[in-house]
């Protein structure tokens, strides 16, 4: 396993990539909780401050498609940096002003999240132009969706370190400056300024234009409503069993069962269809979340957690292939992106949902969420198989085609689209 990672990093390019892509995504990561405690260290309610993180994450579903369908037409430094800085500097301006005015605060939180550089989707647009293989980039994949899972860990912490030693006001900008400084580090990179993404069809609906893309996009809508009523269905269950240090449990252990899970799949090259093998981890993932709803102690409960998460990185390295097999000619970036925010907007949907369940039937009903969300989204890959299993709606690869710069025996593989 550590050996076909090693093989990834030791790659020209490839560690300074994904370390600066991950640094840049800190101020999405941590947007949440640093805005929730920097509102209530202004003297906000938890309403207030729930209202602007949910202003930011909107403002970040609809920012994340367009600017990946710019970076398609205009290149990455040209719209990765200008948006990193504008997205600080909105922040930065929301850290001085504090909460009042009200309708200032709302814009600036509103600019920042719509104006986040799709660093996520850039990334996978250029890891065929860095590494030499299709099972390389295949279980770069992976790695990157492991990696999420770190950065989702260590930079809530970040957030913590910094209100405690400084303030909250100092944590919104040194997470800002350093999203800024990531993005830089990226976009000044060769890979990056060299990126073209492929000639693409002028067409107003871009990556959407695909049904394939619009299949595994309804999928993992619901696999975000899955994960984001988890994070709901836990509070009632810790407030019975310990308080907030088993809430913490639970959540880090779904991270710990992803980052297992993700960097097992990795490890080694998988056999036949990738349409066929994501079937298999969400049935997997939707029958993991089951044992949940037995909510037996707390140390068993985290252990069940950690059984939970162990195919959400996989699943989602293995939609990676998908979107990037399925995105139109010239569209990989935004196509990325969509993948990011439907799956943003299914976690938003899924707290909202799992409220007034947890409300009417308590933590089991809450647990019960997850499972059944889980196997709605089997249910549409199974509907959409066809679709997922095909040759996808945009770029034809040929023997020496500028989409396929690798010559991938695997037909469909088209990380060369964008890269």
């Amino acid at each position: 396993m550590a050996t076909g990672y090693l093989e990834i990093l030791r790659a020209r390019h490839a560690t300074r990539l994904l370390v600066g892509t991950l640094v840049g995504r800190l101020p999405n990561a941590t947007a949440a909780i640093a805005i929730v405690l920097f509102v209530r260290a202004e003297g906000g309610s938890y309403s207030l401050a729930g209202a602007l993180a949910a202003v930011y994450g909107v403002s970040n579903a609809v920012g994340q498609p367009v600017l990946g369908r710019l970076v398609d037409l205009r290149g990455q430094p040209r719209v990765q940096l200008p948006a990193a800085v504008l997205s600080g500097l909105a922040m930065a301006v929301f850290a001085w002003v504090g909460i009042e005015p009200l309708a200032v605060a709302y814009a600036a939180v509103a600019a920042a999240g719509l104006f986040t550089p799709p660093l996520e989707g850039g990334l996978r647009a250029l890891w065929s132009s860095v590494l030499h293989r299709e099972d390389q980039v295949h279980r770069a994949y992976a790695m990157d969706a492991v990696a999420q899972e770190v950065m989702f860990t260590v930079g809530p912490l970040l957030v913590t370190v910094c209100v405690s030693v400084w303030s909250a006001q100092a944590a919104l900008l040194v997470i800002n400056v350093l999203g800024v400084l990531g993005a830089l580090s990226v976009v000044v990179s060769p890979p990056s300024r060299a990126w073209r993404s492929a000639p693409r069809e002028a067409h107003w609906l871009g990556a959407l234009r695909s049904p394939g893309l619009l299949a595994l996009l309804g999928a993992f809508l619901f696999v975000g409503m899955a994960l984001g009523s988890i994070t709901v269905a836990s509070v009632p269950y810790a407030d019975e069993h310990g308080g907030d240090h088993v809430y913490g449990w639970l959540m880090a252990g779904i991270g710990l069962g992803a980052l297992i899970g993700g960097m097992a799949y990795g490890a080694r090259q998988w056999a036949g269809p990738p349409a066929r093998r994501l079937q298999v981890l969400v049935a997997l993932l939707a029958v993991c979340y089951l044992p949940l709803t037995l909510m037996p102690g707390a140390v068993a409960m985290t252990l069940l957690t950690v059984v939970a998460g162990l195919f959400l990185a996989p699943a989602i390295a293995c939609a990676f292939v998908l979107v990037d097999r399925h995105a139109p000619r010239g569209t990989v970036t935004e196509a990325f992106s969509w993948l990011v925010t439907t799956f943003t907007v299914g976690a938003s949907v899924g707290t909202g949902l799992a409220g007034p369940v947890v409300e009417a039937g308590g933590a089991l009903w809450g647990f019960a969420v997850p499972a059944a969300a889980g196997g709605v989204s089997l249910l549409v890959l199974v509907a959409t198989g066809r679709v997922l299993a095909g040759p996808g709606g945009g770029a034809v690869v040929a023997a020496r085609s500028e989409n396929d710069p690798n010559r991938a025996v695997e037909p469909r593989f088209s990380s060369g689209d964008g890269a």
